[in-house]
């Protein structure tokens, strides 16, 4: 089984930075290891539906970012510690919202949330004016 714990929400003031962590743990006996996932951060305000905000391939080097976060947020992997990590830089309150993140083992890996097969339980990132 995947289970998945994001880490790191806070509030915060506009232009300020939160940097998230999520974990992703698997059976030792499993077919798959943390690091054959693609993996994303998705967010959604209640009400509203859920958006991805970034993902990263198995090569840690593919990235891609919604053109909302793009030069201000930062996604990144160590597959060693099964960890993924999302650097959120200027933040502004319209990135306030919950923040999940996500993995799945489909050959494409895309930001739509509906491709993701294990999510977290998310974390609370509040930036006020």
């Amino acid at each position: 089984q995947v289970q998945l714990a994001e880490s790191g929400g806070g509030s915060v003031q506009a232009g300020g930075s939160l940097r998230l962590s999520c974990v992703i743990s698997t059976d030792t006996s499993a077919r798959f290891t943390g690091s054959d996932y693609c993996m994303g951060w998705f967010r959604q305000v209640p009400g509203k539906e859920r958006e991805g905000v970034a993902r990263i391939n198995l090569n840690p080097g593919d990235t891609n970012y919604a053109n909302s976060v793009k030069g201000r947020f930062t996604i990144s992997r160590d597959n060693a510690k099964d960890t993924l990590f999302l650097q959120m830089n200027n933040l502004k309150p319209e990135d306030t919202a919950m923040y999940y993140c996500a993995a799945h083992r489909s050959s494409l890996c895309t930001i739509y949330p509906t491709w993701y097969e294990y999510w977290g339980m998310g974390t609370q990132v509040t930036v006020s004016s």
